[in-house]
Formats: C-alpha cells, structure tokens, sequence
C-alpha cells in the first residue's frame, strides 16, 4: 500500500484497515475513551513511514508481519508482548523495534502518538558486512545498544520522513536509494544482531591497495547508481569485509563516506559547468548526486570547498 491517510472513530473500520495496511490482526478497545484513528504514511521507495495517532486504548494480536519494523513513541505508550523476553514498555522518546519480522505479536497501543518505520529485512542484508552468507541477519534484541544510539536511530528515522515529505527529494532515485541505505546501516550499528563486525583472515589477505583500487574504480564508475558495498564486493570477487577493512586500513574512512566524497566533488563539477540562467538550482544538483537535503549539503560543500555552493554555481 503505497502513501495513504485514514481518519475514522469505528473499531471495525479500524481493524479492516490495520488488516489492509500492515498484516492479519484483531484488536480491541480495552479503554473507556472512544475510538479515534489516525494513520498517515509517506513512502520513500520500499520503506514505509507511519505516523499513528490513537486516541484510545487498542489491544492487537497480529500475524507475523515478515517486516523490520520500527516504532518511536511520541506521546502515549506501546506495551509489547516479546516471546523471548515477555513484555516491554515504550513511551515517550522510545525508539525499538515493535516485533521480529518471523513472529507473531499482540500487545496494547494506549492513547498513543507514534511512528511505524517499515521494510524488508532484505534491506539490512545489502549494507551488512554478512551480505551473501547463507545465515539470514537476525535482531538479537528489541532495544537500541545504548540511549545514544536510540537517539541516533531516532534522528535518521526523522531525516527520511523529512525527504519522503519533500516531493521533489523523494522522487529522485539515487537520493532515496542513498537514504535507506542509511537506515539500513545506522540499524545495523544502533540495534543488537546477528551481524559479524570482525574480518576473517580471508578478509585481513584480501584488503590490500589492489582492492582499494577496484573498489574505488567500480565506485568512480557508477556514481548516479544505487549501488551498495555487497556491490561492490560482488564485483572484484572480495567479501564485503574485506571491503570495509581496504578503506579503512589505506584511507582511514569507510566505503559509504568515501563515495559520499566523491559524489560530493562530482556536483562540484556539476556547478562549476552549469548555467543558472537555464533553471540550474543548488537543490537540483544536490538531489542528482543523491544529497537529499540541500542544507546538509551546503554545509558538506563549504567544508570541502571553503564557499557556498550557490557562490560556485554564480561564480
């Protein structure tokens, strides 16, 4: 179901659409305030963002929903029914996921103002460095590692709700392609998994400047593409560690930084050649090399190019 809004005081109403947009569920109110739903969701390419607001007391027993998905509580509270750890409370400030993609869940929504991040654990899979393994990625818990990380988890979440809002961001390919890729990887570093961080001996061998130097090749090839470090790795026959120990062994930094940087310097090259008086925009460009705000993007350029990057497209 792609972007959507619902608005209605009727339980069963209520119900059928939770149904449609999410899984198989029945739910209840268990308050003696009256039903009230609100659900708006934006969609930035395959993830979901949902807002809910509920005014009232919503008990669910759902089917698994075969989805990552991720909850931050606004105002209200979420009582979740773990079947490894029995139940956990969210409220305000709470960011975690709402229940393993395999399993089944229930719980009770109680007047709640609160925001569902949606997609397929597939996602998590192209950004891990255990990308092509036969053992699926699994959440090893439901809570961020630390409150920082939560909070950090928290910020990116609002960040892709800001570009899916922003019609012209959201429509841009490699700019969405570029933003859940940071999902994806700020969830692999914020959330407890299965992931394995430490290179094998295999990797340590094969993160020499040869490497290095294809990574870079392939990068420097492709930078209007989605393109992700399992890509990579596929296409100069290295794992995806191996990969990630190369950048940071003979560059100090990390894949996704150094490709950022190199898109960064292609929209350079990009304002230098353009002609405002033909509609160029800052904000055009930033979209094309995949910066989705072109504010953040300001920032990045003056630190690289000491000015603005409307003084180099004027200039």
């Amino acid at each position: 179901m792609r972007n959507l809004s619902f608005d209605s005081d009727d339980l069963t109403a209520t119900e059928e659409f939770l149904n449609d947009a999410y899984t198989s569920m029945s739910i209840g109110n268990t308050g003696v305030r009256r039903v009230r739903t609100r659900i708006r969701r934006d969609m930035l390419g395959p993830v979901s963002l949902d807002r809910l607001d509920l005014g009232f007391d919503m008990s669910y027993e759902a089917e698994p929903l075969h989805k990552v998905c991720l909850c931050t509580v606004e105002a209200g509270s979420i009582e979740e029914n773990y079947h490894d750890t029995g139940v956990d409370e969210f409220g305000p400030g709470d960011v975690g996921l709402l229940t393993p993609p395999q399993l089944p869940y229930s719980g009770v929504v109680r007047s709640a103002r609160y925001g569902i991040t949606m997609f397929d654990p597939a996602l998590l899979d192209r950004v891990a460095a255990t990308a092509g393994e036969k053992t699926p990625l699994r959440f090893r818990g439901h809570r961020p590692v630390t409150p920082a990380a939560g909070r950090r988890l928290a910020e990116v979440i609002a960040h892709l709700q800001r570009t899916a809002a922003d019609p012209e961001a959201a429509a841009s390919d490699l700019v969405t392609a570029t933003a859940i890729d940071y999902l994806a990887a700020t969830v692999l570093d914020t959330m407890p998994t299965t992931a394995v961080a430490d290179p094998t001996a295999t990797d340590r061998r094969d993160a020499h400047s040869d490497t290095l130097r294809r990574a870079i090749a392939y990068m420097e090839s492709r930078l209007r593409e989605d393109i992700s470090i399992a890509d990579i790795a596929t296409a100069i026959f290295v794992t995806p560690r191996a990969v990630q120990l190369a950048f940071r062994r003979h560059l100090d930094t990390t894949p996704t930084a150094h490709l950022r940087r190199l898109r960064l310097a292609a929209a350079h090259e990009h304002l230098l050649a353009a002609d405002p008086g033909d509609g160029t925009t800052v904000a055009s460009v930033a979209y094309t090399w995949g910066f989705a705000h072109p504010g953040r993007f300001a920032i990045d350029y003056r630190r690289a190019y000491g000015q603005s990057p409307l003084t180099t497209l004027h200039a």
